[in-house]
């Protein structure tokens, strides 16, 4: 029996308010998140049933209304917020990594996202 398994969604795409400046709040963007997840797995694998696993099309909601909510200055903070509501969703969740990136971050600078990743145990 495995003592635990990872799950990742892998560039979840949300348009989304979230920034420090009135025209991130204003204007909006797109938002990219990955999850990692490592899961206890109970006896999910062995049984083969989902009801002790993480289901991917819920887990995507949780994340979904999570991003599409309430504005976050932080995009540090939003990361947090996503990886404890897939922790309360989701029992079996040890660990959630989760990693958001701001494609438009508003720098005075050519870059192509910024990024941060935030993890959180259960």
């Amino acid at each position: 029996m495995a003592d635990s398994y990872i799950i990742r969604l892998v560039n979840c795409a949300f348009f989304a308010r979230h920034g420090v400046h009135d025209e991130e709040e204003f204007l909006g963007q797109r938002f990219f998140v990955d999850a990692e997840l490592e899961v206890d797995p109970g006896t999910a694998l062995e049984t083969d049933d989902i009801e002790g696993t993480v289901h991917y099309g819920v887990a995507f909601k949780v994340m979904e209304d999570i991003v599409t909510g309430k504005r976050r200055y932080l995009i540090e903070a939003l990361a947090l917020d996503i990886a404890k509501a897939l922790a309360a969703e989701f029992p079996q969740i040890r660990m959630a990594r989760i990693t958001v990136r701001k494609p438009s971050a508003a720098v005075p600078g050519i870059l192509d996202h910024v990024e941060v990743t935030v993890e959180h145990r259960a």
